[in-house]
């Protein structure tokens, strides 16, 4: 696998999951742990957050440090 797919996956991957967590938290505060965290709802806006993340934070921010590697270099 590349390097840009490595950092992509591991930037935006984290964002992904940071948000779907931060999202069904503040979901919590009024239905049971179960029936936020395993809703079909929840794994939906899961993946949709994690695809999000990998696709395009992580290129944006792969952009930043690929123009910023050529800057210092």
């Amino acid at each position: 696998m590349s390097e840009r797919w490595k950092y992509q996956i591991k930037t935006g991957g984290g964002w992904g999951v940071f948000m779907a967590l931060a999202m069904d938290l503040v979901d919590l505060t009024g239905m049971p742990f179960q029936d936020v965290f395993f809703s079909k709802v929840s794994i939906v806006r899961f993946t949709y957050f994690l695809l999000a993340g990998i696709f395009i934070i992580g290129y944006i921010k792969w952009k930043k440090k690929a123009t910023s590697e050529k800057i210092a270099v």
